[in-house]
């Protein structure tokens, strides 16, 4: 069965999401954006094996921590989408930028695309991909558990920005309603700031997506 607890990281309380399967224990990371201590601990803590660095995007609260940790513990990073190399390549400056720690440079082992599956011992993950926020911008989808990790795209009664270089509004509306809604009203979604909600939920209280 697919388990996930989330752990916020950060001054920017970014949600990293430690994702496993409770039969053989593998583990994945999505959004190691920093406090690497913390959730080493975290994924000791539970007891599991940590196989891979998954990455919604490439800012620097999700990604930061990403190429340290992979370089510590030897671990394939998984995604995002290449529209994110641009923000890769910048993590320095992000870093500069918004008083984070210098975050180490890195290739994604794996990039993503939409229609792609990511596996963790039985569980099988769908990816989306739900450019706006940023475009290479992926989500991760458990139909078996209904839930998705969402990233910087839909929060619990808000959307991500679109006022970062490559942000579009009309492109993360398009991905919300398009690449979200068809999941189902009763999934679950883990925002990367902020309380879970239902896609449900934000279909009838949302402001900036609400249905009309």
């Amino acid at each position: 069965m697919f388990r996930y607890h989330t752990v916020p990281v950060t001054d920017f309380q970014q949600n990293c999401s430690i994702v496993w399967c409770d039969e053989t224990m593998e583990a994945a990371l999505i959004d190691p954006g920093g406090d690497l201590p913390l959730l080493k601990a975290e994924v000791q803590r539970l007891g599991l094996k940590l196989t891979a660095l998954w990455l919604t995007h490439a800012h620097i609260d999700h990604a930061g921590g990403t190429g340290t940790l992979a370089r510590e513990l030897g671990l394939p990073i998984v995604g995002p989408h290449p529209g994110d190399q641009y923000w890769i390549d910048g993590l320095a400056q992000q870093s500069r930028m918004f008083g984070f720690p210098p975050a180490e440079p890195f290739t994604p082992t794996r990039w993503l695309a939409d229609g792609d599956t990511v596996a963790l011992g039985h569980c099988t993950l769908d990816v989306r991909h739900c450019p706006g926020h940023t475009p290479g911008h992926v989500v991760f989808h458990s139909a078996q558990a209904q839930r998705c990790f969402v990233g910087d795209v839909l929060f619990a009664g808000s959307i991500g920005r679109t006022d970062f270089p490559g942000g579009d509004h009309d492109t993360l509306i398009a991905s919300i309603i398009q690449r979200l809604w068809p999941m189902g009203d009763d999934t679950v979604f883990i925002p990367g700031h902020g309380p879970e909600s239902s896609f449900g939920r934000e279909r009838r209280t949302n402001p900036y997506v609400a249905d009309t």
